[in-house]
Protein backbone atom coordinates (compact mmCIF):
# COMPACT_ATOMS: atom_id res chain seq x y z
CA UNK A 1 0.00 0.00 0.00
CA UNK A 2 2.01 2.88 -1.17
CA UNK A 3 1.44 6.39 0.86
CA UNK A 4 0.97 7.83 -2.80
CA UNK A 5 -1.69 5.74 -3.42
CA UNK A 6 -5.33 6.80 -3.76
CA UNK A 7 -6.20 3.78 -1.51
CA UNK A 8 -3.89 4.80 1.06
CA UNK A 9 -4.65 8.54 0.93
CA UNK A 10 -8.18 8.20 0.41
CA UNK A 11 -9.67 5.21 2.47
CA UNK A 12 -6.65 3.60 4.62
CA UNK A 13 -4.89 6.98 6.23
CA UNK A 14 -8.46 9.05 7.05
CA UNK A 15 -9.73 5.54 8.88
CA UNK A 16 -6.76 5.24 11.01
CA UNK A 17 -6.55 9.07 11.57
CA UNK A 18 -10.42 9.19 12.68
CA UNK A 19 -10.21 5.97 14.89
CA UNK A 20 -6.99 7.20 16.68
CA UNK A 21 -8.37 10.56 17.64
CA UNK A 22 -11.05 9.04 19.07
CA UNK A 23 -9.43 7.18 21.43
CA UNK A 24 -7.67 9.12 24.44
CA UNK A 25 -4.98 6.37 26.18
CA UNK A 26 -2.00 6.00 25.07
CA UNK A 27 -2.51 2.10 25.35
CA UNK A 28 -5.71 1.70 23.53
CA UNK A 29 -3.75 4.03 20.77
CA UNK A 30 -0.75 1.57 20.55
CA UNK A 31 -2.61 -1.76 20.18
CA UNK A 32 -5.06 0.14 17.60
CA UNK A 33 -1.72 1.20 15.49
CA UNK A 34 -0.54 -1.83 15.67
CA UNK A 35 -3.47 -3.48 14.46
CA UNK A 36 -3.31 -0.48 11.46
CA UNK A 37 0.50 -1.32 10.85
CA UNK A 38 0.10 -5.47 10.79
CA UNK A 39 -3.21 -4.42 8.29
CA UNK A 40 -1.05 -2.29 6.25
CA UNK A 41 2.07 -4.45 5.60
CA UNK A 42 -0.50 -7.76 5.20
CA UNK A 43 -1.73 -5.46 2.43
CA UNK A 44 0.85 -5.75 0.32
CA UNK A 45 2.54 -8.73 2.06
CA UNK A 46 0.25 -11.24 3.67
CA UNK A 47 2.17 -14.63 3.27
CA UNK A 48 5.41 -13.06 4.82
CA UNK A 49 3.46 -11.30 7.70
CA UNK A 50 4.43 -14.38 9.99
CA UNK A 51 8.21 -13.31 9.50
CA UNK A 52 8.12 -9.97 11.22
CA UNK A 53 6.09 -11.13 14.00
CA UNK A 54 8.04 -14.07 14.62
CA UNK A 55 11.17 -11.62 14.55
CA UNK A 56 9.33 -9.11 17.01
CA UNK A 57 8.36 -12.42 18.81
CA UNK A 58 12.27 -13.48 19.24
CA UNK A 59 13.60 -9.98 19.78
CA UNK A 60 10.78 -9.35 23.00
CA UNK A 61 12.49 -12.59 24.70
CA UNK A 62 15.86 -11.43 24.22
CA UNK A 63 15.64 -8.32 25.30
CA UNK A 64 14.43 -9.59 28.44
CA UNK A 65 16.61 -12.09 28.97
CA UNK A 66 19.30 -9.91 28.07
CA UNK A 67 18.08 -7.46 30.71
CA UNK A 68 17.32 -9.99 33.69
CA UNK A 69 21.05 -11.46 33.03
CA UNK A 70 22.67 -11.91 36.84
CA UNK A 71 25.74 -11.81 34.74
CA UNK A 72 27.80 -9.81 31.99
CA UNK A 73 28.93 -13.11 30.32
CA UNK A 74 24.76 -14.11 30.86
CA UNK A 75 24.46 -10.57 29.11
CA UNK A 76 26.72 -11.00 25.93
CA UNK A 77 25.64 -14.59 25.05
CA UNK A 78 22.01 -13.06 25.15
CA UNK A 79 23.32 -10.12 23.06
CA UNK A 80 25.06 -12.84 20.32
CA UNK A 81 21.95 -14.95 20.08
CA UNK A 82 19.92 -12.49 19.21
CA UNK A 83 22.42 -11.15 16.85
CA UNK A 84 22.79 -13.99 15.04
CA UNK A 85 18.78 -15.00 14.98
CA UNK A 86 18.27 -11.33 13.51
CA UNK A 87 21.07 -11.77 11.22
CA UNK A 88 20.31 -15.35 9.96
CA UNK A 89 16.92 -14.44 8.98
CA UNK A 90 18.38 -11.61 6.81
CA UNK A 91 21.05 -13.38 5.51
CA UNK A 92 18.23 -16.37 4.87
CA UNK A 93 15.50 -14.29 3.00
CA UNK A 94 17.70 -11.38 1.23
CA UNK A 95 21.44 -13.20 0.19
CA UNK A 96 20.57 -17.31 0.22
CA UNK A 97 20.37 -16.98 -3.70
CA UNK A 98 23.11 -14.56 -4.56
CA UNK A 99 25.38 -16.34 -2.33
CA UNK A 100 24.15 -19.89 -3.67
CA UNK A 101 24.30 -18.52 -6.99
CA UNK A 102 28.25 -17.41 -7.06
CA UNK A 103 28.69 -21.06 -5.28
CA UNK A 104 26.84 -22.70 -8.53
CA UNK A 105 29.30 -20.57 -10.51
CA UNK A 106 32.45 -21.61 -9.00
CA UNK A 107 31.29 -25.64 -9.15
CA UNK A 108 30.76 -24.94 -12.42
CA UNK A 109 34.38 -23.53 -13.91
CA UNK A 110 35.52 -26.79 -11.55
CA UNK A 111 33.22 -29.13 -13.00
CA UNK A 112 31.84 -29.86 -9.83
CA UNK A 113 27.85 -30.73 -9.08
CA UNK A 114 25.90 -27.28 -8.55
CA UNK A 115 23.73 -27.01 -5.87
CA UNK A 116 19.86 -26.76 -6.69
CA UNK A 117 18.63 -22.79 -5.88
CA UNK A 118 15.27 -22.91 -3.69
CA UNK A 119 13.02 -20.08 -5.22
CA UNK A 120 13.46 -17.74 -2.06
CA UNK A 121 11.03 -14.82 -1.94
CA UNK A 122 12.14 -11.69 -0.35
CA UNK A 123 9.79 -9.84 1.92
CA UNK A 124 8.85 -6.54 2.07
CA UNK A 125 10.98 -4.01 4.57
CA UNK A 126 13.10 -7.00 5.93
CA UNK A 127 16.48 -5.03 5.90
CA UNK A 128 14.06 -2.41 7.92
CA UNK A 129 12.80 -4.25 10.31
CA UNK A 130 15.89 -6.52 11.19
CA UNK A 131 18.09 -3.18 11.65
CA UNK A 132 14.73 -2.16 14.14
CA UNK A 133 15.11 -5.00 15.84
CA UNK A 134 19.00 -4.75 15.77
CA UNK A 135 18.73 -1.76 17.29
CA UNK A 136 16.49 -2.72 20.35
CA UNK A 137 18.53 -5.51 21.66
CA UNK A 138 21.50 -3.49 21.23
CA UNK A 139 19.97 -1.04 23.02
CA UNK A 140 18.81 -3.02 25.88
CA UNK A 141 22.38 -4.80 26.33
CA UNK A 142 23.83 -1.18 26.15
CA UNK A 143 21.42 -0.51 29.01
CA UNK A 144 20.20 2.63 27.33
CA UNK A 145 16.82 1.58 27.41
CA UNK A 146 14.92 -1.01 29.54
CA UNK A 147 13.39 -3.90 28.13
CA UNK A 148 10.10 -3.58 26.89
CA UNK A 149 7.69 -5.96 28.82
CA UNK A 150 4.75 -4.67 26.86
CA UNK A 151 4.63 -7.07 23.93
CA UNK A 152 2.26 -4.36 22.18
CA UNK A 153 4.57 -1.78 22.58
CA UNK A 154 7.91 -3.42 21.23
CA UNK A 155 5.53 -4.88 18.31
CA UNK A 156 4.28 -1.27 17.36
CA UNK A 157 7.88 0.20 17.50
CA UNK A 158 9.18 -2.51 15.28
CA UNK A 159 5.94 -2.77 12.69
CA UNK A 160 4.79 1.16 13.11
CA UNK A 161 3.52 1.59 9.41
CA UNK A 162 4.93 5.16 8.62
CA UNK A 163 8.43 3.74 8.98
CA UNK A 164 7.86 -0.40 7.96
CA UNK A 165 9.23 -0.47 4.80
CA UNK A 166 11.40 2.13 3.79
CA UNK A 167 12.50 3.68 6.82
CA UNK A 168 13.85 5.95 8.05
CA UNK A 169 15.62 3.88 10.56
CA UNK A 170 14.79 4.79 14.00
CA UNK A 171 17.26 3.50 17.03
CA UNK A 172 15.18 2.38 20.11
CA UNK A 173 16.63 4.58 22.53
CA UNK A 174 15.23 7.58 20.07
CA UNK A 175 11.77 6.79 20.45
CA UNK A 176 11.53 4.26 23.65
CA UNK A 177 9.61 7.18 25.68
CA UNK A 178 7.35 8.10 22.63
CA UNK A 179 5.50 4.84 22.52
CA UNK A 180 4.64 5.36 25.95
CA UNK A 181 3.63 8.84 26.20
CA UNK A 182 3.43 10.80 23.60
CA UNK A 183 0.83 14.47 22.65
CA UNK A 184 -0.92 15.29 19.52
CA UNK A 185 -2.20 18.47 18.76
CA UNK A 186 -3.37 20.82 16.15
CA UNK A 187 -0.04 22.72 15.07
CA UNK A 188 1.92 19.46 15.24
CA UNK A 189 -0.64 17.74 13.34
CA UNK A 190 -1.00 20.05 10.62
CA UNK A 191 2.90 20.10 10.29
CA UNK A 192 2.67 16.68 9.99
CA UNK A 193 0.53 17.17 7.16
CA UNK A 194 2.34 19.96 5.37
CA UNK A 195 5.30 17.83 5.34
CA UNK A 196 3.67 14.87 4.24
CA UNK A 197 2.18 16.44 1.71
CA UNK A 198 6.12 18.26 0.32
CA UNK A 199 6.61 14.51 0.28
CA UNK A 200 3.74 13.22 -1.80
CA UNK A 201 4.95 16.17 -4.09
CA UNK A 202 8.39 14.94 -4.55
CA UNK A 203 7.62 11.47 -5.21
CA UNK A 204 4.47 12.38 -7.43
CA UNK A 205 5.37 15.33 -9.50
CA UNK A 206 9.66 15.18 -9.56
CA UNK A 207 10.77 11.63 -9.11
CA UNK A 208 7.92 9.80 -10.92
CA UNK A 209 8.56 12.30 -14.03
CA UNK A 210 12.29 11.90 -14.25
CA UNK A 211 12.46 8.10 -13.24
CA UNK A 212 10.39 7.91 -17.27
CA UNK A 213 13.59 9.53 -18.59
CA UNK A 214 16.11 7.78 -16.21
CA UNK A 215 14.71 4.02 -16.97
CA UNK A 216 14.47 4.73 -20.77
CA UNK A 217 18.18 5.94 -21.16
CA UNK A 218 19.13 2.65 -18.76
CA UNK A 219 16.61 0.65 -20.97
CA UNK A 220 18.48 1.58 -24.55
CA UNK A 221 20.60 -1.21 -26.13
CA UNK A 222 24.01 0.14 -25.17
CA UNK A 223 25.02 0.36 -28.56
CA UNK A 224 23.02 2.68 -29.13
CA UNK A 225 24.32 5.59 -26.34
CA UNK A 226 25.76 8.70 -26.81
CA UNK A 227 27.73 10.43 -24.58
CA UNK A 228 24.99 13.61 -24.03
CA UNK A 229 21.86 10.45 -23.32
CA UNK A 230 24.19 8.37 -20.85
CA UNK A 231 24.68 11.79 -18.95
CA UNK A 232 21.57 12.93 -19.37
CA UNK A 233 19.99 9.26 -17.70
CA UNK A 234 22.82 9.78 -15.01
CA UNK A 235 21.71 13.17 -13.89
CA UNK A 236 17.85 12.14 -14.14
CA UNK A 237 18.21 9.16 -11.90
CA UNK A 238 20.56 10.73 -9.66
CA UNK A 239 17.70 12.86 -8.94
CA UNK A 240 15.45 10.79 -9.06
CA UNK A 241 16.57 8.75 -6.36
CA UNK A 242 16.60 11.36 -4.06
CA UNK A 243 13.53 12.97 -4.49
CA UNK A 244 11.84 9.29 -4.57
CA UNK A 245 13.64 8.67 -1.05
CA UNK A 246 13.47 11.92 0.83
CA UNK A 247 9.89 12.36 -0.93
CA UNK A 248 8.73 8.82 0.99
CA UNK A 249 10.70 9.72 4.49
CA UNK A 250 9.23 13.42 4.53
CA UNK A 251 6.23 11.06 4.05
CA UNK A 252 6.87 9.39 6.89
CA UNK A 253 7.89 12.02 9.57
CA UNK A 254 4.65 13.89 8.39
CA UNK A 255 3.00 10.55 9.43
CA UNK A 256 4.99 10.14 12.70
CA UNK A 257 3.89 13.74 13.82
CA UNK A 258 0.01 12.85 12.99
CA UNK A 259 0.53 10.37 15.05
CA UNK A 260 2.50 11.83 17.46
CA UNK A 261 5.80 10.20 16.98
CA UNK A 262 8.98 12.52 16.24
CA UNK A 263 11.47 10.90 14.10
CA UNK A 264 14.99 12.14 13.08
CA UNK A 265 15.65 13.74 10.11
CA UNK A 266 16.76 11.29 7.08
CA UNK A 267 18.06 14.13 4.54
CA UNK A 268 19.68 17.35 4.75
CA UNK A 269 20.29 18.60 1.38
CA UNK A 270 23.03 16.07 0.08
CA UNK A 271 24.05 17.13 -2.90
CA UNK A 272 25.04 20.84 -1.77
CA UNK A 273 28.16 18.60 0.13
CA UNK A 274 31.65 19.62 -0.21
CA UNK A 275 33.03 15.74 0.21
CA UNK A 276 32.21 12.72 0.31
CA UNK A 277 32.35 12.39 4.10
CA UNK A 278 29.95 15.46 4.11
CA UNK A 279 27.49 13.82 1.49
CA UNK A 280 27.15 10.71 4.28
CA UNK A 281 26.60 12.91 7.00
CA UNK A 282 23.36 14.07 4.72
CA UNK A 283 22.46 11.35 2.70
CA UNK A 284 20.07 8.39 4.80
CA UNK A 285 21.10 10.10 7.92
CA UNK A 286 19.35 7.68 9.71
CA UNK A 287 21.41 4.38 7.92
CA UNK A 288 25.12 6.13 8.58
CA UNK A 289 23.82 6.88 11.99
CA UNK A 290 23.29 3.15 12.47
CA UNK A 291 26.10 2.21 10.94
CA UNK A 292 28.18 4.21 13.00
CA UNK A 293 26.84 3.78 16.64
CA UNK A 294 26.15 -0.06 16.03
CA UNK A 295 29.53 -0.56 14.00
CA UNK A 296 31.93 1.41 13.47
CA UNK A 297 32.35 2.58 17.04
CA UNK A 298 32.55 -0.93 18.46
CA UNK A 299 35.10 -2.09 15.41
CA UNK A 300 37.04 1.03 17.12
CA UNK A 301 36.12 3.81 14.94
CA UNK A 302 38.77 6.03 14.72
CA UNK A 303 41.09 5.22 17.62
CA UNK A 304 43.45 2.77 16.12
CA UNK A 305 45.43 4.71 13.55
CA UNK A 306 44.83 6.22 10.48
CA UNK A 307 44.93 2.19 8.53
CA UNK A 308 42.64 1.26 11.37
CA UNK A 309 40.26 4.19 10.54
CA UNK A 310 40.40 3.21 6.79
CA UNK A 311 39.76 -0.52 7.39
CA UNK A 312 36.99 0.31 9.93
CA UNK A 313 35.06 2.25 7.38
CA UNK A 314 35.79 -0.41 4.19
CA UNK A 315 34.57 -2.75 6.59
CA UNK A 316 31.39 -0.33 7.18
CA UNK A 317 30.66 0.65 3.74
CA UNK A 318 31.30 -2.84 1.91
CA UNK A 319 28.10 -4.11 4.58
CA UNK A 320 26.37 -1.12 3.73
CA UNK A 321 26.55 -1.94 -0.02
CA UNK A 322 25.76 -5.41 0.85
CA UNK A 323 22.70 -4.02 3.18
CA UNK A 324 21.19 -2.60 0.24
CA UNK A 325 20.68 -5.61 -2.08
CA UNK A 326 22.25 -9.06 -2.84
CA UNK A 327 23.96 -7.97 -5.77
CA UNK A 328 27.71 -7.15 -7.06
CA UNK A 329 26.40 -3.80 -7.89
CA UNK A 330 25.80 -2.45 -4.68
CA UNK A 331 28.96 -3.99 -3.18
CA UNK A 332 31.18 -2.94 -5.18
CA UNK A 333 29.28 0.73 -4.77
CA UNK A 334 29.42 0.31 -0.94
CA UNK A 335 33.38 -0.23 -1.50
CA UNK A 336 33.75 2.47 -3.73
CA UNK A 337 32.53 5.04 -1.40
CA UNK A 338 33.99 3.78 0.91
CA UNK A 339 37.60 3.89 -0.62
CA UNK A 340 36.56 7.69 -1.28
CA UNK A 341 35.79 8.37 2.39
CA UNK A 342 38.99 6.41 3.26
CA UNK A 343 41.35 9.01 0.84
CA UNK A 344 39.84 11.86 2.19
CA UNK A 345 41.32 11.11 5.43
CA UNK A 346 44.47 11.18 3.52
CA UNK A 347 46.41 12.98 0.97
CA UNK A 348 42.87 13.53 -0.86
CA UNK A 349 41.11 15.30 2.06
CA UNK A 350 44.53 17.74 2.19
CA UNK A 351 44.34 18.61 -0.98
CA UNK A 352 40.13 19.60 -1.39
CA UNK A 353 40.74 21.84 2.04
CA UNK A 354 42.99 24.25 -0.44
CA UNK A 355 40.41 23.90 -2.90
CA UNK A 356 38.11 26.55 -3.43
CA UNK A 357 34.28 25.75 -2.85
CA UNK A 358 32.91 25.21 -6.44
CA UNK A 359 36.28 22.52 -6.96
CA UNK A 360 34.74 20.55 -3.89
CA UNK A 361 31.44 20.45 -5.11
CA UNK A 362 32.19 19.43 -8.24
CA UNK A 363 34.31 17.13 -7.11
CA UNK A 364 31.64 15.45 -4.80
CA UNK A 365 29.01 15.43 -7.08
CA UNK A 366 31.12 13.76 -10.12
CA UNK A 367 32.11 10.98 -7.31
CA UNK A 368 28.19 10.76 -6.57
CA UNK A 369 26.78 10.54 -9.60
CA UNK A 370 29.65 8.01 -10.92
CA UNK A 371 28.68 5.88 -7.73
CA UNK A 372 25.03 5.83 -8.82
CA UNK A 373 25.68 4.60 -12.13
CA UNK A 374 26.39 1.25 -10.50
CA UNK A 375 23.73 1.71 -8.17
CA UNK A 376 21.51 1.30 -10.95
CA UNK A 377 22.58 -0.73 -13.68
CA UNK A 378 21.11 -4.21 -13.81
CA UNK A 379 24.90 -5.56 -13.92
CA UNK A 380 28.34 -5.04 -13.61
CA UNK A 381 28.32 -5.21 -17.42
CA UNK A 382 25.86 -2.39 -18.07
CA UNK A 383 28.07 -0.57 -15.28
CA UNK A 384 30.80 -0.91 -17.76
CA UNK A 385 29.19 0.08 -21.04
CA UNK A 386 27.70 3.15 -19.37
CA UNK A 387 31.03 4.58 -18.26
CA UNK A 388 32.02 4.32 -21.90
CA UNK A 389 29.33 5.84 -22.71
CA UNK A 390 29.65 8.72 -20.86
CA UNK A 391 33.39 9.43 -21.50
CA UNK A 392 33.18 8.44 -25.27
CA UNK A 393 35.30 5.60 -25.49
CA UNK A 394 32.59 3.92 -27.29
CA UNK A 395 31.71 4.91 -31.19
CA UNK A 396 27.32 4.38 -31.34
CA UNK A 397 25.72 3.52 -34.15
CA UNK A 398 22.81 5.23 -35.30
CA UNK A 399 20.09 6.14 -32.66
CA UNK A 400 16.51 7.01 -32.45
CA UNK A 401 16.95 8.10 -28.88
CA UNK A 402 18.39 11.58 -28.92
CA UNK A 403 18.23 14.69 -26.43
CA UNK A 404 16.21 16.20 -28.72
CA UNK A 405 13.94 13.19 -28.99
CA UNK A 406 14.46 12.61 -25.10
CA UNK A 407 13.79 16.06 -23.91
CA UNK A 408 10.45 17.69 -23.87
CA UNK A 409 9.65 20.89 -22.05
CA UNK A 410 8.20 19.24 -18.78
CA UNK A 411 11.39 17.01 -18.76
CA UNK A 412 13.24 20.54 -18.93
CA UNK A 413 10.91 22.36 -16.31
CA UNK A 414 11.08 19.58 -14.01
CA UNK A 415 15.01 19.30 -13.87
CA UNK A 416 15.76 22.41 -13.44
CA UNK A 417 13.16 22.26 -10.68
CA UNK A 418 14.58 19.69 -8.64
CA UNK A 419 18.31 20.60 -9.26
CA UNK A 420 17.27 24.02 -7.52
CA UNK A 421 15.14 21.69 -4.68
CA UNK A 422 17.73 19.60 -3.97
CA UNK A 423 19.30 22.88 -2.78
CA UNK A 424 17.93 25.01 0.38
CA UNK A 425 17.11 27.76 -2.06
CA UNK A 426 13.39 26.83 -2.11
CA UNK A 427 13.28 25.99 1.74
CA UNK A 428 15.00 29.22 2.77
CA UNK A 429 13.47 31.95 0.56
CA UNK A 430 9.61 30.22 -0.20
CA UNK A 431 8.60 27.39 1.72
CA UNK A 432 10.69 27.83 5.01
CA UNK A 433 9.98 24.64 7.85
CA UNK A 434 8.23 25.01 11.25
CA UNK A 435 10.38 24.00 14.48
CA UNK A 436 9.11 21.97 16.79
CA UNK A 437 10.05 22.60 20.60
CA UNK A 438 8.81 20.59 23.23
CA UNK A 439 5.88 19.25 21.06
CA UNK A 440 4.27 22.38 20.23
CA UNK A 441 5.38 24.28 16.94
CA UNK A 442 7.05 27.39 16.74
CA UNK A 443 6.61 29.79 13.73
CA UNK A 444 9.52 31.03 11.94
CA UNK A 445 9.98 34.82 12.52
CA UNK A 446 9.90 36.35 9.02
CA UNK A 447 7.26 38.23 7.02
CA UNK A 448 3.62 37.63 7.18
CA UNK A 449 3.23 36.68 3.78
CA UNK A 450 5.02 33.61 4.12
CA UNK A 451 2.06 32.02 6.50
CA UNK A 452 0.23 32.43 3.25
CA UNK A 453 2.40 30.92 0.77
CA UNK A 454 3.16 28.02 2.95
CA UNK A 455 -0.76 27.00 2.93
CA UNK A 456 -0.86 27.68 -0.85
CA UNK A 457 1.85 25.95 -1.48
CA UNK A 458 0.60 22.41 0.61
CA UNK A 459 -2.49 23.19 -1.83
CA UNK A 460 -1.10 23.48 -4.66
CA UNK A 461 1.20 20.93 -4.35
CA UNK A 462 -1.40 18.45 -3.00
CA UNK A 463 -3.79 19.09 -6.12
CA UNK A 464 -1.22 18.94 -8.62
CA UNK A 465 0.02 15.28 -6.92
CA UNK A 466 -4.17 14.36 -7.26
CA UNK A 467 -4.19 14.86 -10.24
CA UNK A 468 -1.21 12.62 -11.51
CA UNK A 469 -2.51 9.58 -9.35
CA UNK A 470 -5.72 10.17 -10.89
CA UNK A 471 -3.28 9.53 -14.63
CA UNK A 472 -2.05 6.54 -12.87
CA UNK A 473 1.61 7.09 -13.31
CA UNK A 474 2.77 6.64 -9.95
CA UNK A 475 4.79 4.05 -9.00
CA UNK A 476 6.56 2.22 -6.05
CA UNK A 477 9.42 3.86 -4.31
CA UNK A 478 12.92 2.74 -5.09
CA UNK A 479 14.00 1.85 -1.23
CA UNK A 480 10.83 -0.34 -0.95
CA UNK A 481 13.32 -3.20 -2.98
CA UNK A 482 15.94 -3.26 -0.10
Amino acid sequence: MLFSSPVFLFLFLPIVLLIYAMLRRTSLRNGFLLLASLFFYAWGELSFLWVMLASIALNYIFAIVIDDAKSESARKFGLLLAVLVNLGILVFFKYADFILTDVDYLLAHAHMSQIPIPLITLPLGISFFTFHSLSYVIDIYRKQAKAQRNPINLALYISLFPQLVAGPIIRYHDVCDQITERKVNLDKFAEGVRRFVIGLGKKMLIANTLAVVADKIFGINLHELTPAVAWLGTLCYTLQIYFDFSGYSDMAIGLGLMFGFRFLENFNFPYISQSIREFWQRWHISLSNWFRDYLYIPLGGNRGGEWRTRFNLVTVFFLCGLWHGASWNFILWGLYHGAFLGLERSFLGDFLKRMPRPVKHVYTMFVVMMGWVLFRAESLRQAQYFYQAMFGFVKPVPSEYTLGVILDNRVVFILLVAILGSTPVIRKWVFPPLKIENGMVAVPEGPAYRAVLRTAWVGIILSLSIMEMAAGTYNPFIYFRF
